[in-house]
């Protein structure tokens, strides 16, 4: 797996669809068969990453929307990405 950076570009896997369940959303990889689920702040970024987007600019989004610290919200993210990636749900770019 490659190494995450803040210039790390991600985007969905082609085999994954999603759906929205009124603010949390659910994932099916199609190839292994397995659903996934993300909460309201999960589905903001799942939104976020339906086109390549880089992480910082992830960050830079929630930064500008909610009130939280930089480095805190970097580190959720990456947690929340390498789980993603660990599920074949995304792809780096």
């Amino acid at each position: 797996m490659k190494e995450l950076s803040r210039s790390s570009k991600i985007v969905v896997s082609k085999d994954v669809v999603s759906c929205d369940l009124g603010g949390e959303t659910a994932m099916l990889d199609m190839k292994e068969g397995i659903y996934y689920g993300l909460n309201e702040m999960g589905a903001i970024i799942w939104e976020y990453i339906q086109k390549p987007i880089t992480l910082q600019e992830i960050v830079d989004k929630i930064l500008a929307d909610y009130e939280v610290d930089e480095e805190t919200c970097y580190v959720d993210l990456v947690e929340l990405v390498e789980e993603m990636l660990n599920n074949g749900l995304i792809e780096i770019s």
